[in-house]
């Protein structure tokens, strides 16, 4: 009889725990689909502005893109809101059938027992059940008994009318998660319908630009130009200060390191550091982790071109970009990202770009319409490198390169997600 009791009590705690076990993640999907809508409505924003301003360019067709793939993200975190908000439902009818079979359960074995005691406690029930014990003992014990058995149905009242106030509860929830669900549903239909639209409209912005594809494929092979110029006068830098010393590396003395050091300043120089200075391996290890939480060099950027190979939906342009291609305003304060040394200052055919240090990592930042820093600075995360010149369509932009040694890595992996 106790054991069923605590049985049925421990089932009740179970069931009530369940719905917390979900809530913390339907709060992230929904703090994820507001700042995923927060980064759209932004983007549609700088759209329009761009539109107003400029003729179709490829820095719009990067923002029309860049807002399809954050609907397409948005759509499929609405479509795991609704797939839990179902498994919710799905578990409510279950515990709700559940609880209302064990009410009834423990309604029919109350009243059966309500019976059972008021023949009990009757004059002649109660007298006839003490008379009948053959010892004293006998006699007391049954007392106990009539005093548990009242007792245990004292404690079957508390548990049906915490069952009902459970089972009112999950009706209720019930009825919310329907409701929330209809609402995420109707934001679904929404969202899709503007993912058509968007769809449009990268459409009528590729023909566009294929009407100007002359005209974009000679910007585009001026960038590679300029790109191969700027790598190259990246490598030079680099191989300057590791044979200088400060690359990182501690210098040697020995013959066997002059002897060798003969041999190879016709071959191509390999960068390999057996042992670092202290200073270059705490930024090193510094750098390293803080991979994905680094600022961005320039606010209200976008990403015009990314990392690596590139094509322009519509023309056949492509491409290798060394790092990342970044749209933002006229005039932009272009910063460090991390703490550092400034390696070099090039002006390579007007290209202002500034290298900085970072153990064995640079950042490279260029297309600059001027400088703030020069050579051997040492400079602070956030501290102004230069100011961002234009490109054709009068906005600002610049080119951030990411380089660990002599390779280029991609920098969205290492600047923080808007």
């Amino acid at each position: 009889m106790v054991k069923w009791m605590a049985t049925a009590l421990a089932a009740l705690t179970i069931a009530t725990s369940l719905p917390a076990q979900q809530s913390g993640r339907s709060e992230d999907l929904k703090q994820q689909q507001v700042e995923l809508q927060r980064q759209i409505d932004q983007l549609k924003s700088s759209l329009t502005d761009s539109k107003k301003r400029t003729r179709a360019s490829i820095r719009q067709l990067e923002m029309v893109q860049e807002k399809l793939r954050l609907r397409e993200k948005a759509i499929r975190n609405i479509n795991e809101q609704i797939d839990m908000l179902e498994g919710n439902i799905d578990r409510s009818r279950m515990e709700i059938d559940s609880l209302n079979t064990r009410l009834n359960t423990m309604k029919t074995e109350y009243a059966r027992n309500i019976v059972s005691a008021y023949k009990l406690r009757s004059n002649y029930g109660f007298l006839n059940f003490m008379l009948s014990a053959h010892s004293f003992t006998e006699a007391f014990k049954r007392i106990q008994y009539f005093r548990a058995y009242h007792e245990y149905c004292e404690e079957q009242v508390v548990a049906i009318r915490k069952t009902q106030k459970i089972l009112a509860g999950k009706i209720n929830g019930l009825e919310n998660a329907r409701r929330e669900k209809n609402a995420v549903v109707k934001e679904q239909v929404v969202q899709k319908q503007e993912l058509e639209e968007e769809k449009k409209e990268k459409n009528e912005t590729v023909k566009t630009l294929k009407t100007r594809e002359q005209e974009i494929s000679k910007e585009l092979t001026a960038k590679k130009k300029a790109d191969r110029q700027l790598g190259l006068a990246i490598q030079n830098a680099i191989a300057a200060d590791f044979y200088t010393g400060t690359g990182g590396g501690r210098k040697t003395t020995s013959k066997k390191s002059k002897t060798t050091s003969k041999k190879i300043t016709k071959k191509k120089v390999q960068v390999k550091e057996v042992e670092l200075a202290p200073e270059v391996a705490r930024l090193n290890g510094s750098f390293e982790h803080n991979k994905g939480k680094l600022p961005w060099p320039v606010e209200n950027a976008t990403v015009k071109i990314h990392f690596g190979s590139y094509k322009i939906p519509g023309i056949e342009v492509y491409g290798n970009n060394p790092g990342l291609t970044l749209a933002t305003d006229t005039n932009a304060e272009v910063k460090a990202v991390y703490e550092g040394e400034v390696l070099c200052v090039f002006n390579v055919e007007g290209n202002r770009s500034v290298m900085v240090r970072h153990g064995q990592y640079f950042t490279v930042y260029a297309n600059l319409a001027s400088v703030n820093v020069s050579k051997n600075d040492k400079i602070t995360a956030g501290q102004i490198v230069g100011v961002a010149d234009n490109a054709s369509d009068g906005k600002g932009e610049i080119e951030f390169i990411l380089m660990k040694e002599r390779t280029n890595i991609d920098p969205a992996k290492w600047i923080k997600k808007k």
